[in-house]
């Protein structure tokens, strides 16, 4: 069970770099798909001036390729993400991996004569591809392609084979198994793909319905904890989970893609804008309603219930926290901060932001797009019209006093020891607030236990994620001198260290100090 969990954890954070990639390429589509709208050129008429007008019709071409992309950018982020060998090969053979499976899905389609004719080629679940009309299975056959060069990287990297065919073993033979792999899989999927979508579309049935944002923000922090919000949200966001809509006779499947097509393509002017309120009511306006309205309603009860003697402190970390997810996105350290101490008002806090989503939804607010920071708001909220801003101040509004009374009255009730309410006083950390990484990878290989104690380093966006010999070797008085802000044995020998947007740095410092 335990490596069956680790497992899952590691193909969610695997998802991350495509995600990452995405985001910033979005906010550049975003404001060059405003700019060349008709009513923005209205407002000012100097995006309507050839020059600027070809230039950004050019970027939004340019930054659209990552999304007419999308499955290829998950094969190799997820190759890369879950191999332990080298990572070039990896890369190399996921590529090579899914070109061989969108080819063979390609030829099985013309032998059993099902290849459908170019005008009517999307209703019938087919795309084209690099040129070459296949299967459309969005970005699963990416993920697929992904995750079978990790799994053969890691098997036959060290390959050894008769010397008559001695050449082709070691690394070269990844990718020589990768293709005859992916050329069964791609003859066989096509016959059992359909069944598979009618799973996925079954799910839709729940996620589209007037409760579905409910279950989708609600269920995402409650994922948090445990690493698997990415997989949770690639779910209804990549596949039919999340719905199949036609736009101008060509179908789109999943969140993403579609109000890709509307988003930036399309327009607010579009007959399609209305399907909009649909889409975004999975993305990026539920997390605003953490980043901008919940969480410094959170961090105001955090501050108000500390105690006396703490309070300066208290401030000074509620600060850091609402100000990195405004401006990052990032809402693991204040999360981390009540989630283990009282996993009841942390649930009650998903609820919030559950029913939070739905009034959106019922408000038809139409704000994109994958993150929530206040660029995000600025971006896709101001500058679009017809996205219902103004709904969606009130309801954040509503929902952060709410959600200051409830945790301000929960944590003094239950005497739940947040920030400034243990018994020791606070001090503040100068190591990660000074960016001393070494002294900090030091701290944590010590507290940890040695070097001997650590099996491996890995991490995502907010957290060191570390496998242990033996757990019982950990210090916690040690590792607090670090400066994490959170800390979770998610399994056996297994923990992980919040120390939000830096921790990446964190990790190479501690990798570093392990070569030693």
């Amino acid at each position: 069970m335990k490596s069956y969990t680790d497992k899952i954890q590691k193909f969610g954070r695997s998802l991350l770099l495509p995600i990452g990639v995405m985001a910033p390429i979005g906010m550049i589509l975003g404001i060059t798909g405003a700019f060349v709208q008709s009513y923005m050129i209205a407002k000012f008429p100097v995006l309507g001036n050839p020059v600027i007008n070809v230039t950004l019709k050019s970027l939004r071409t340019i930054a659209g390729t990552v999304f007419d992309n999308i499955p290829l950018l998950f094969a190799m982020g997820v190759a890369y993400g879950l191999s332990k060998k080298d990572k070039g090969i990896v890369v190399f053979a996921s590529v090579l991996s899914y070109l061989v499976l969108i080819v063979s899905m390609s030829v099985c389609l013309q032998v059993s004569g099902n290849m459908a004719d170019s005008a009517v080629m999307s209703q019938m679940g087919q795309i084209k591809i690099l040129g070459i009309q296949t299967l459309n299975i969005n970005a699963m056959g990416g993920i697929l392609a992904g995750a079978i060069a990790a799994w053969a990287t890691d098997k036959f990297y060290n390959l050894e084979l008769p010397i008559a065919f001695a050449f082709f073993a070691g690394k070269k033979s990844v990718s020589i198994i990768c293709m005859g792999i992916m050329v069964v899989i791609g003859v066989v999927l096509p016959f059992i793909w359909q069944h598979f979508v009618t799973g996925l579309t079954g799910l839709s049935v729940v996620f589209l319905s007037k409760f579905g944002p409910f279950f989708t923000a609600g269920g995402e922090r409650l994922f948090i904890p445990f690493g698997l919000h990415h997989l949770w949200n690639a779910l209804f966001r990549f596949t039919e989970a999340g719905g199949s809509y036609v736009i101008d006779g060509t179908t789109f499947v999943g969140v993403v893609p579609t109000m890709g097509e509307i988003l930036f393509k399309q327009g607010p002017d579009s007959q399609y804008w209305s399907l909009m309120p649909k889409l975004t009511r999975f993305m990026a306006q539920q997390q605003m309603l953490c980043t901008m309205f919940a969480f410094p309603a959170i961090a105001l009860a955090m501050y108000k219930t500390a105690y006396k003697e703490n309070k300066k402190m208290v401030k000074g970390l509620m600060i850091t926290c609402v100000v990195t997810a405004l401006l990052g996105n990032v809402t693991e350290p204040l999360e981390f901060s009540f989630v283990f101490l009282s996993p009841v008002l942390y649930a009650i806090y998903a609820c919030i932001i559950g029913l939070g989503a739905v009034c959106l939804s019922l408000a038809n607010v139409a704000i994109g797009y994958i993150r929530g920071t206040i660029f995000d708001f600025v971006i896709f909220g101001l500058l679009y019209k017809g996205t219902n801003w103004l709904y969606f101040i009130i309801i954040g509004l509503c929902l952060s006093v709410v959600t200051y009374f409830i945790f301000k009255w929960f944590i003094l009730k239950f005497d739940i020891k947040t920030p400034g309410r243990e018994e020791a006083i606070l001090t503040t950390n100068e190591l990660i607030k000074e960016k001393r990484y070494g002294e900090i990878a030091k701290i944590v290989i010590e507290g940890l236990g040695g070097k001997g104690n650590i099996k491996n380093v890995d991490n995502c966006i907010t957290r060191l994620r570390i496998d242990l010999v033996d757990s019982k070797l950990v210090d916690q008085k040690i590792l607090e001198k670090s400066g994490y802000t959170g800390i979770f044995f998610p399994m056996a020998n297994h923990i992980h260290l919040v120390y939000g947007p830096l921790v990446e740095f964190v990790r190479n410092a501690v990798d570093d100090e392990l070569k030693k």
